[in-house]
């Protein structure tokens, strides 16, 4: 299987967060516009403690933008559409067509 080598978009949240649980149907949107170009995880930062250090996440909701499996770009707390659109338009390419084969 070929590895995927889109960027990956880690929503960092918490089911106590009221602005993270706020911020889930965008990243849902985010997700389904992008799908082509950008794959989106959610952690739990209560479910993954680990995953919470190792990325150094200070508060809930957190976003990390991993590129080749270094972040690349972040955003900490509550964050708007255009703000997560400005923090991704530098790394998304354009998704190749899909192919039919017969």
């Amino acid at each position: 299987m070929p590895h995927d080598e889109r960027p990956q978009l880690v929503f960092f949240t918490s089911h106590r967060s009221g602005p993270a649980r706020r911020m889930e149907s965008l990243i849902a949107h985010i997700a389904r516009k992008e799908r082509g170009r950008l794959r989106v995880s959610k952690v739990d930062v209560d479910d993954r403690p680990d995953l919470a250090e190792r990325f150094r996440v200070q508060q809930v909701p957190a976003l990390a933008l991993v590129v080749g499996r270094r972040v690349v770009s972040r955003l900490d707390g509550r964050a708007t559409a255009p703000r997560i659109e400005s923090m991704l338009a530098p790394y998304l390419t354009e998704a190749e067509p899909e192919i039919a084969v017969a």
